[in-house]
């Protein structure tokens, strides 16, 4: 019977797909009424929110019976960490989640002389758990709906005191709901989250956990094997665990009643799947001419800036490596290269006219509702037209956006430039004979910036100079006072030489003895650019302030016109998706809906142990047990986002099979629309996690709990226990 259920669900599926997304990939502006092309039903995606659960399409679609206590369930067994998600796996606070998510986790609780990233950890005892210094995990424990609430305060403030009225509403909701959800000892965390661009909001209650223990990782080697050429592709064969543990106030394992159990069984082709997480920003409901303009000014200059600080900090790294991976540059540029890859995906997406033919045909059904209905027509009828200009105005602000972009950024950022905006500040604020105690302040700011070492300091500057010649050209102030000696990698060599603000040193005496003045050529250049970064700052700003108050009032448009039946763009909230376990064509060929530990060990030697397909010591030979068969990471057509790695997947009993950890290639679309024949979202297959557990890392103790539950303080404990 499973089989026959898994193969009607797949031709469900299959069919949805060929409905939903013609063949067609041609269209023009106004065409889509002619059948050229035409938006799907979940173009918009299937990020269901938890406080309009899809019940009945779960049921339809699935054979789902997913009532109040299943959804419940599902909401309080996942978990929010720092930029990614999580989930309690047994009744004792352990939560299962990504390596890569735990990464500078991981840096943290290494000790001297240890190289946990690098050597992987595993506790084998409770007591040597190890907590993560400023981290924390949040539980969704209540959800209440504010829209009303906000949309009043907004609509009675004029123009220019929306956004102060939306912010003093958010304040009182937060207070009111911490006093209504918490008790005494109680860490509440209260967020109010404007869904569909502000056409609704919805306050979310988090109980806070803030001693949060490392129990287990793989080597980062298998958590990331691959490296960035493998990144959002599939095929894909990376180990990418890891294990936490939440402590209580006692200081004790935290018992739940809210986890999922371990699929040992995992799934087959064609079994649904729900991944419950947290994605992050999209963008599937902004107008067409707001994306244009990311096509034409955001992502080109994202694009660029990432390109040349990911090679700044690359050349570093080859040239000062025991400095470098003390300074965690090698995290920086795990995150910059998964970001310029994001990037160039979304970017390809907006050149792909299939997809902005799909967009357009939305706007084009929105508009004639609108259109249609002469009470939505007065109010919302003029929306897209001033979206539209707002769009045409931003533009004129393309090149300082290119060229400021991550100006304030400490990890990215010249830190003799930043110092010399700040000592614009300061020497003012001296010369004027300001109050002693703003001085005072002023100066504390400028003498906290930290140094970079020396050689990545003087490439972060190049880059920045780069950055002036190219986006404000030659004939520039900016550029004529930055290029004096030529050539940017000149000119910062030679700015750096000269500059009392190039060390922390040097500026500290300065101060001390009140020499600095205008004539430091840091502070010449940071003059130059002060006007035009103010001008640009404002400008741009109330822009974007404008735009924010306009998608606010497209939100309600939109959520008038489609209700509920449209999820809300992704918010870093708490969503659940559905998807089905399916392979795709590519290449010419097809993708396999998974891949096993042989395709490991056949990437490792084809690749003859380059360093993204190297494998740790004991991995290169197979281990005694490992059957090589063993699902390793499997695809579906869940939809899901950055801020979804980790996870869970589970199934439809809400057992955990998999842990979210990336897309493939086409699924980088997905911050403009859901493509479910194209994008697949990838994760590790339990099956994989419980051999390792097993029979390479010797975790016998957490390998007992997630198979029953009995917590084991300590591993001789779980192998006497187990025989």
């Amino acid at each position: 019977m499973a089989d026959i259920h898994r193969s009607c669900l797949l031709a469900v599926v299959i069919a949805g797909m060929l409905v939903s997304y013609p063949s067609s990939s041609h269209a023009q502006t106004g065409q889509a009424d002619r059948g050229v092309v035409r938006a799907g039903r979940f173009d918009g995606g299937k990020m269901w929110t938890f406080e309009d659960a899809p019940r009945e399409y779960f049921a339809d679609t699935y054979g789902v019976a997913a009532d109040d206590a299943w959804f419940e369930r599902a909401r309080m067994a996942a978990l929010r960490i720092p930029g990614c998600s999580a989930s309690y796996v047994s009744p004792h606070g352990l939560l299962a989640t990504n390596h890569h998510c735990v990464r500078s986790a991981v840096s943290r609780a290494s000790r001297p002389g240890e190289t946990l990233l690098d050597d992987g950890f595993y506790a084998v005892s409770l007591d040597e758990e190890r907590r993560i210094a400023g981290y924390w995990a949040d539980q969704l424990i209540a959800i209440e709906d504010v829209s009303d609430e906000v949309l009043a305060a907004v609509d009675a403030a004029s123009p220019v005191e929306r956004e102060r009225a939306r912010r003093q509403a958010f304040a009182d909701i937060e207070i009111r709901a911490i006093t209504r959800h918490g008790t005494p000892g109680d860490s509440i965390h209260v967020e109010v989250v404007g869904l569909y661009h502000g056409g609704r909001y919805s306050a979310y209650v988090f109980r806070r956990f803030t001693d949060v223990r490392l129990v287990a990782a793989a080597e980062l080697q298998m958590g990331f094997f691959g490296g960035d050429p493998d990144n959002f592709t599939y095929p894909r064969y990376a180990l990418d665990f890891a294990f936490l543990r939440i402590y209580g106030a006692d200081g004790q394992p935290y018992e739940t009643d809210h986890y999922f159990g371990w699929g040992a069984d995992g799934v087959e082709e064609g079994d649904v799947v729900f991944v419950i997480g947290n994605p992050g920003a999209t963008n599937r409901l902004r107008t067409v001419a707001q994306l244009e303009f990311q096509h034409d000014v955001l992502l080109p200059a994202t694009i660029a800036v990432f390109r040349s600080r990911h090679a700044a900090l690359g050349a570093y790294r080859e040239a000062h490596p025991d400095q470098a991976e003390a300074l965690g540059i090698r995290n920086r540029m795990f995150s910059l290269s998964n970001s310029l890859k994001a990037s160039i995906g979304r970017l390809d997406a907006l050149n792909t006219p299939m997809i902005m033919a799909r967009r357009r045909h939305a706007e084009h059904e929105y508009a004639k509702v609108i259109d249609g209905n002469p009470q939505l027509s007065e109010r919302y009828g003029d929306l897209l037209d001033h979206i539209a200009d707002v769009q045409r105005a931003m533009r004129k602000y393309a090149a300082p956006y290119a060229a400021f972009r991550l100006f304030g950024d400490p990890r990215y950022s010249s830190a003799v430039l930043r110092r010399a905006m700040a000592a614009l500040g300061y020497v003012a604020a001296r010369d004027r004979g300001a109050p002693a105690d703003s001085i005072a302040e002023l100066r504390r700011r400028l003498l906290s910036i930290p140094d970079h070492p020396a050689d990545l300091e003087r490439r972060l500057l190049e880059a920045r100079l780069a950055d002036f010649q190219r986006y404000f050209g030659g004939d520039h102030e900016i550029t004529r006072l930055a290029l004096q000696d030529g050539t940017p990698a000149a000119s910062a060599a030679a700015l750096l030489a000269h500059s009392a603000l190039a060390t922390a040193d040097r500026l500290g005496a300065a101060v001390a003895d009140d020499a600095m003045d205008s004539s430091d050529p840091a502070l010449r250049l940071a003059a130059a650019v002060a006007p035009h970064y103010a001008e640009f700052a404002g400008g741009f700003g109330r822009l974007v302030a404008e735009e924010r108050e306009l998608a606010s009032e497209f939100g309600r448009a939109r959520f008038a016109v489609y209700g509920r039946s449209i999820p809300p763009d992704g918010t870093r909230s708490p969503r659940i998706a559905d998807g089905v376990v399916l392979g795709y064509e590519y290449n010419g060929t097809k993708a396999p809906p998974y891949t096993t530990f042989y395709g490991l060990y056949d990437r490792y030697h084809a690749h003859g142990g380059a360093t993204d397909w190297e494998l740790p010591e004991r991995w290169r030979t197979p281990p005694p047990g490992l059957d090589l068969s063993t699902p390793l990471n499997f695809v579906s057509t869940a939809d899901t986002y950055g801020g979804n790695s980790g996870s869970p997947a589970v199934t439809r009993e809400l057992a955990l099979v998999g842990l979210n950890f990336d897309r493939n290639i086409d699924g980088l679309s997905r911050d403009y629309i859901y493509l479910p024949e194209r994008g697949r979202n990838i994760m590790v297959d339990v099956r994989a996690v419980h051999a390792a557990l097993e029979h390479v890392y010797d975790a016998d103790r957490i390998v007992q709990e997630l198979m029953t539950g009995r917590l084991y303080r300590t591993e001789e404990e779980a192998d006497s226990r187990g025989r």
